[in-house]
């Protein structure tokens, strides 16, 4: 085998070298059959190979693939603001390439909104352990994700707070919903011991993903935090990159709270998987001291509203509206659902499943590590051979002692192919069931 000259997650490590992708399935050069039974990273919405969506990004690139921000505007990236603003209401949008990005940019515009105010004493980010928000400096300071702060832990800020609202594993050791939501009420707390004129924002993912394997709030978690915020005029920033654009059930997934953020960051399925863009979507409450002020945001990048990509976002979100994909969700998730609860009974390791729509976790009821890995590694390796592909994802309250997965399947996937991810899930739990066994 030649050396390879790309520098991939584990260097060194070998990946199957992946060919081609129809609809939920992926096929590496040796013909080998994978159910993408977690969207990618929860990114790729509609599946692969959809011919409506290349052939927009044809049709843009025979025309012009790139243009800078500060020299022109360009039609598909004019036309995707608008049509997110007929979507959620927020009549502003700042594209760029990747969540990670837009959760950056959505921080900038927190502080400059309370410096063109006048108040740039609030400076302060707040943030939620257990979460992950992006791997760029700004983003992974706000995330309370030890593993993925531990190497640049003496560079970033410590910008997370409060525990998250974990209920299976409650840090208080209370029970909803006789906590009295305390997990919320924590929020108030630090916000006292800071100072409100000190804090811009509060940042938090509506449904944890990668940091907590799909962990839901109770219903009344995000009216709490959103007054609380209201009350010590601090802006709240909904970090929906990988819950945003129809994955659980909703556009964003904040509707089902009933909830507006000030500022949302969406990504992952805004172009599901078929051109690099993210969004920073703005409230006029947050622009209007800026439109008034310096009219200018600190922000952007080289492909910034890029109009190849900006096209393929406009396809994936006219198809989804169209073809009233976001309508089939809760029962997809439904019927996902009951699958994996026979996976429960079967398995003991199989511990408590949740989520929104078709944004899944299974936490495992493993705490045991064994030499070489842990048991999430294990199950995510196995599923490899087994020709599905699960995303993996911290869980424990400590964000390192548990093991999960997430299971976030395309949104137009058929009941088959639900049946199938089920399938290929129980045949590699059959296999870990064989080889892994606690200490």
């Amino acid at each position: 085998m030649p050396h390879s000259h790309l520098i991939k997650p584990l260097i060194g490590d070998h990946y199957p070298m992946i060919d081609y992708g129809k609809g939920v399935y992926l096929y590496d050069k040796s013909g080998r059959e994978y159910v993408d039974a977690c969207s990618g990273a929860v990114t790729a919405n509609l599946g692969h190979g959809m011919e409506e969506i290349i052939q927009s990004i044809v049709d843009q690139g025979s025309k012009v693939a790139f243009v800078y921000r500060s020299q022109f505007s360009n039609q598909p990236a004019e036309d995707l603001a608008a049509f997110l603003h007929e979507r959620t209401g927020y009549p502003w949008s700042f594209f760029v390439n990747s969540g990670s990005e837009a959760v950056e940019t959505a921080i900038k515009i927190a502080l400059q909104h309370w410096q063109e105010k006048g108040r740039p004493s609030k400076r302060r980010i707040l943030s939620r352990w257990l979460s992950y928000h992006g791997i760029t400096f700004g983003a992974l300071s706000a995330s309370g994700h030890p593993i993925r702060r531990e190497r640049f832990d003496s560079i970033i800020g410590d910008w997370p707070v409060i525990e998250p609202p974990y209920c299976s594993e409650c840090p208080f050791g209370k029970t909803y919903p006789s906590c009295g939501l305390a997990c919320a009420e924590q929020l108030e707390i630090m916000i006292t011991r800071i100072g409100a004129d000190n804090i811009a924002a509060f940042i938090s993912e509506p449904i944890v993903g990668a940091a907590g394997g799909a962990i839901t709030p109770p219903k009344e978690y995000y009216s709490r935090v959103k007054e609380i915020c209201e009350q010590n005029d601090i802006l709240f920033i909904s970090d929906e990159v990988m819950t945003g654009c129809g994955r659980t059930g909703t556009f964003l997934a904040l509707e089902q709270w009933g909830v507006e953020a000030d500022i949302v960051a969406v990504g992952k399925g805004l172009s599901a998987g078929y051109a690099p863009i993210a969004a920073t979507l703005i409230s006029d409450n947050v622009m209007d001291p800026i439109l008034n002020g310096t009219r200018i945001i600190m922000s952007g990048h080289t492909y910034s509203g890029n109009p190849l990509s900006s096209a393929a976002a406009l396809a994936v979100l006219k198809l989804i509206e169209s073809e009233k994909i976001i309508d089939g969700v809760d029962s997809k998730s439904t019927y996902l659902k009951n699958l994996l609860d026979k996976l429960k009974n079967e398995f003991p390791f199989v511990g408590e499943i949740r989520g929104r729509g078709l944004l899944l976790g299974i936490e495992f009821a493993v705490t045991t590590r064994k030499p070489g890995g842990s048991f999430t590694s294990a199950v995510v390796s196995a599923g490899v051979e087994n020709g599905i592909l699960l995303y993996p994802a911290a869980a424990g309250i400590d964000g390192r002692s548990g093991s999960a997965i997430i299971i976030a399947p395309p949104l137009n996937s058929s009941k088959r192919e639900l049946e199938e991810v089920y399938k290929r899930m129980r045949s590699t739990f059959q296999i870990i069931e064989k080889s892994w066994k606690e200490d």
